[in-house]
């Protein structure tokens, strides 16, 4: 499926504009979600990018934004504290209700995940939590300018060195993260809790991990990112997050997109509209469930195949399972088929006069079909093979006329 994006700007907890990004499913979104990016990190950054695109891809809108005075939002990081950064995100979660619809998921990674901790409370919507590497103590993030502590209370600020940049941390942020009691709110968490995190996480300890989900109670779920650093910065590992989050959130979340629930397998092949946009059908072969539409330059969504898409795969499909049985019954040394099916409507052979004034042709459908045959094959080989592959059912069946009987139901 093909997401989309959407900038948008909202005014945050101390009066400057926060810049976002929503990314929207193909379709009407099942559920919107807000992620809380990491301390001094952005909605850029890439572990919240591609978690939001793989969450897209299962129907869930995603609302990312930069915390005041980070990336491209207004303000002086500064003057921001943990408090700021979870009013931040209520006043994301009103922007969502005003325009779109309230956040059901609050995900938070890092420092974010502590945010959303605290912040779940006030957004009454909200029926699933995830946290991603977070502490289990907002007093954790000290640690990452441990050896300027004594600075900024003498002094009442200092800079100091945050992956590679300058931050300037004040006395009133140090005191601000004394003042939190998370595990308080984690043990009143008013939703369902998913805890992931990494074992080898060399930046909050995943005993961590542990304490907060030992102070939430029912429901709550936990998810061991193995292998996987503190920011995700494996693809792997981001997208392996993001699909655990999509199934595990899908048993609390109501869904809003207004989808007619997929049909049963009342025949061979079944095909119903979802209700959703113009052309979005569920389409139910057997046990298998998915999608059909047309693109969005003709009113779709562009959420799953259009239907000459699913006659070229048909063909594509055929031709490949086709020249394995006959590979593998006359032990052809043929180690893979790649089919490439292109379609297209021609101009047939057709009388037109020489000023070009004659009837117009009619189209007819052009399968182009490309075969790449992988292996150490003959040139004899390689011919059959080609013949073969004309020998397909659905090519026979294209090329050849079909009947259809239509019947009210």
């Amino acid at each position: 499926m093909s997401s989309t994006a959407m900038k948008v700007m909202f005014t945050g907890s101390q009066g400057d504009e926060l810049a976002a990004r929503l990314d929207l499913p193909a379709g009407p979104p099942k559920a919107y979600a807000i992620f809380a990016h990491c301390f001094t990190c952005t909605k850029d950054f890439f572990a919240v990018s591609r978690i939001a695109a793989e969450l897209a891809d299962h129907g869930i809108a995603v609302f990312r934004f930069d915390f005041t005075g980070l990336g491209s939002s207004g303000g002086d990081f500064a003057n921001t504290d943990f408090s700021s950064n979870t009013e931040d995100l209520r006043l994301a979660a009103s922007w969502l209700r005003a325009n779109h619809r309230a956040p059901q998921i609050l995900i938070g990674h890092s420092l974010g995940g502590a945010a959303v901790l605290a912040a779940a409370a006030d957004i009454p919507e909200v029926s699933a939590v995830v946290t991603i590497g977070a502490p289990a103590e907002v007093g954790h993030v000290a640690q990452l300018f441990a050896g300027s502590i004594d600075e900024i209370c003498a002094e009442g600020s200092a800079s100091v060195e945050l992956a590679g940049r300058a931050f300037n941390i004040r006395r009133q942020f140090l005191d601000d993260l004394s003042d939190h009691r998370l595990l308080d709110a984690v043990a009143q968490l008013p939703a369902a809790l998913l805890v992931l995190h990494s074992p080898i996480d060399g930046v909050v300890e995943f005993s961590q991990a542990e304490t907060i989900f030992a102070a939430a109670r029912q429901p709550k779920s936990f998810v061991t990112l193995d292998h996987a650093d503190h920011l995700l910065t494996r693809r792997a590992d981001a997208e392996f997050a993001a699909r655990m989050i999509a199934s595990w959130a899908d048993r609390y979340i109501a869904d809003e997109s207004g989808a007619a629930p997929v049909p049963e397998a009342t025949a061979q092949v079944v095909v119903a509209e979802t209700t959703q946009g113009a052309y979005l059908n569920h389409v139910v072969v057997g046990r298998h469930r998915f999608l059909a539409d047309e693109p969005v330059s003709v009113g779709g969504f562009d959420a799953g195949p259009a239907p000459f898409d699913f006659l070229s795969t048909g063909l594509g499909a055929c031709t490949s399972m086709t020249l394995r049985m006959y590979a593998d019954r006359k032990k052809v040394p043929l180690d893979r088929v790649v089919v490439e099916v292109t379609h297209r409507k021609v101009d047939a052979a057709a009388s037109v006069d020489a000023a070009g004034s004659g009837p117009r042709p009619p189209q007819v459908d052009l399968f182009e079909r490309r075969i790449h045959l992988e292996g150490e094959l003959s040139d004899a080989d390689r011919v059959r093979l080609l013949e073969i592959a004309d020998k397909c059912p659905v090519h026979r069946t294209l090329e050849a006329s079909s009947r259809i009987t239509t019947i009210e139901a």
